[in-house]
């Protein structure tokens, strides 16, 4: 037996699958959760879901995310088998592209309702969070009448 399969329930005796526990502090399914929870993450799979693209594609595409953190977020999905690394030739140069993988495509199709609920909504978010910061900026912790 391999220590993975020690520590995450892997084996015969489990008929070869174990169904993760997210609850659990030690199950590694807590990682994926926080990996698909950054806003990169999901900004970033839309756009490889429509097909591969490179590097400097992604970064155009992504409004407002660094070099570092897009290179930080692709890395995280490739190492977690989500997107594929492709090196090839284009012209005089290596062309890096970046595509989905059946895993990160299975991913993406899980989240895509997250995106558009999100798209769909995000106007009555905005407007939650501008009443709940008045509420606060009041003084008064959203109580009327102020001071007790």
């Amino acid at each position: 037996m391999t220590h993975f399969s020690v520590t995450h329930g892997y084996g015969v005796a489990h008929g070869g699958f174990h169904r993760g526990d997210v609850y659990d502090p030690e199950c590694s399914a807590r990682d994926v959760l926080e990996l698909i929870g950054s806003k990169w993450v999901l900004l970033i799979l839309p756009l490889l879901a429509a097909g591969p693209l490179r590097n400097a594609a992604l970064q155009r595409r992504v409004g407002g995310i660094s070099q570092k953190m897009l290179a930080q977020t692709l890395r995280a999905l490739e190492r977690n088998g989500l997107v594929a690394r492709t090196r090839g030739e284009d012209g005089r140069r290596i062309a890096v592209s970046y595509a989905l993988t059946p895993l990160g495509a299975s991913l993406w199709q899980a989240l895509a309702a997250l995106d558009r609920w999100a798209e769909h909504h995000f106007v009555e978010l905005d407007r939650a969070r501008e009443a709940y910061d008045l509420s606060r900026a009041d003084g008064d912790g959203g109580k009327a009448g102020g001071a007790a």
